[in-house]
Parts: structure tokens; sequence; C-alpha cells
């Protein structure tokens, strides 16, 4: 049987721009109801400055407070030397860090270019590399930016190698703002796999246009076989107006369970998961699986 994996970015991209502070415990009972759901890789936080992300300013007590289990993956997001330095020492072992295939999009997001940005990683990946510690990569507008515009492949194609030649062992392209289609995201993966191998990559789409599970379809068609997605499909982009919430896991699963692809996660327990993190933000469940499921049973 096929299988895929899924990496539940719900913990950190999901809950990071969340108007209201989501208590430290409340994180910690989702990441636990996630793994008991049979998510095996899960993005628990961010080592960025509280002042930028202050959702994130718990990220020690996060990491102090996991039940960490064999085979069980906690990455989490580091976008420097500083913040790649206090992950190692609250115990993560695997980092993510995240460039930009659109200057525009670079500069109003961390205020610097691309190749600026992807140098900040180079002392990070050195240290990783000492230390053993496994780095995974995120290039970000990888079809369309909003400040920018359509991006070409070609310039996606070009962040996403130079991330893999500096030791990513994958790299996630990341439709930031959800406006790609199946056609835009084969052209950007065929440059993509042209200069990274397939195997090494994996897709993270939004779903601001309703077009996610089409692109992780398509995606899939094309021999991806590892995609994020954020339970209730909770998250969302600060820097791109309009912009939903990542695709939410529930959708994902269901997709790919229908088309008789193995992911290791109970769709039932993920579902309970759903409904519980969107009551406790007091907020409508994005995952259209989810609350189809959750009606069955009333």
């Amino acid at each position: 049987m096929a299988s895929v994996r899924i990496v539940e970015v719900g913990p950190r991209d999901g809950l990071q721009n969340e108007k209201q502070n989501v208590p430290t415990e409340i994180k910690l009972a989702l990441i636990e109801r996630l793994t008991v759901a049979g998510l095996r890789d899960i993005e628990v936080t961010s080592f960025v400055s509280p002042k930028w992300v202050p959702q994130m300013a718990d990220q020690a007590e996060v990491m102090r407070g996991l039940r960490r289990r064999p085979g069980m993956n906690y990455p989490v997001l580091t976008p420097n030397l500083k913040g790649f330095e206090a992950a190692v020492a609250e115990g993560a072992a695997e980092v993510a860090v995240f460039a930009s295939a659109s200057e525009g999009f670079s500069r109003k997001n961390i205020n610097c270019s691309i190749d600026e940005s992807i140098e900040r990683f180079v002392p990070v990946l050195d240290a990783a590399a000492r230390l053993g510690v496994r780095v995974r990569g995120y290039v970000s507008c990888a079809v369309e930016c909003p400040y920018d515009g359509p991006i070409a492949p070609l310039q996606v194609a070009r962040v996403t190698k130079r991330l893999h030649e500096l030791g990513c062992y994958e790299v996630s392209v990341a439709d930031t703002i959800g406006t790609a289609t199946p056609g835009s995201v084969l052209r950007m993966l065929e440059a993509v796999a042209a200069e990274v191998p397939v195997e090494h990559l994996a897709g993270h789409f939004h779903d601001t246009y309703g077009m996610a599970i089409a692109n992780i379809h398509a995606s899939y068609g094309f021999g991806l076989r590892v995609f994020d997605s954020s339970v209730a499909g909770l998250g969302g982009c600060p820097y791109a107006k309009g912009a939903t919430g990542n695709v939410a896991t529930e959708d994902v699963v269901y997709l790919l369970h229908g088309m008789g692809v193995d992911t290791g996660i109970d769709l039932d327990a993920l579902v309970d998961c759903g409904e519980w993190i969107s009551a406790q933000l007091n907020r409508d469940n994005g995952s259209r699986v989810g609350k189809a499921l959750a009606a069955k049973r009333r």
C-alpha cells in the first residue's frame, strides 16, 4: 500500500497568529491529542522573539512539557542561530528554516533579501550538522506573492535548491496565500524537481480559494509523498491579506484514505481533536470533513 507522511503544523503555524493568548496547557493537550490520533511529525513551536510572535513566547515551556514518545518527531522553527541554540538547549532534535521565493515577501516578512535570509541559515545548518540535528526547509510564496504577484517557477527552484544544498534533508514548498491551482502547482513542481529530487520535497498548501485539496491531489500524482497540514484548518498569514488557514489535516487524511493511501492516522480521533481545539479557541472548525463527520454523529 502507498503511504504518505503528514507533518502537522497546527501547534506552531496554526496557532501563531491567533489573537487570543493560547495557554501552554492547551498547546500541550493539542499535541497529545494529535499524537493519540496517529500523527508522528508535529511542529510544536517557534524559537522566535516574543516581540514579533507573542503567541510563541512559551516556546521553552512547551518543549519542557512534551510527553516525548519513541518514534515521535517534534520539529521547531528557528529563524537564526540564536533561535537554533535556544531550541537545541530545550532538546530539539529537528528544526526548520524559512526562506521566501519572493523578494517582496522576504523584505516585508523579515526585512531582508532572499539571499540575505539564506545566508543567516548557513551557521544554523553548520551547527546542526555538527550536533546531528536535522534541518527541514520551507520556501514560502512558491506560486504567488501578495506583493510581487506570480512567482517564476525557476525562482522557486533556485531557492529550494539552495536550501537543499546547504543541508536541508527536505524542503516544503508553500502556497502561502492559497491562490495556487493544480496547473500552477505542477508548473512549479516541474521546475523544482529538475533541481531537487522529488523524494526530498513536501507540499504546504493554504485554502484561501478552496484549491488546497485539489493541489495536494495533483502534487501526489506528481510524486510528492509528504504534505503539511493543520488540524481544523488552523492558521493564516499576517503578511497576506485575506489568506485563510492551512489545509485541514482531516480533509487531507480523508482524501488520501479514499485513494487507498496509508497515513497511519485515525480519522475519527483526528476529527475529535479538531472539534476540541475549535471549541477551545471559540472559533469555527475550518475542516469540511471534520464538520461533516462530527454532524453525522449527532
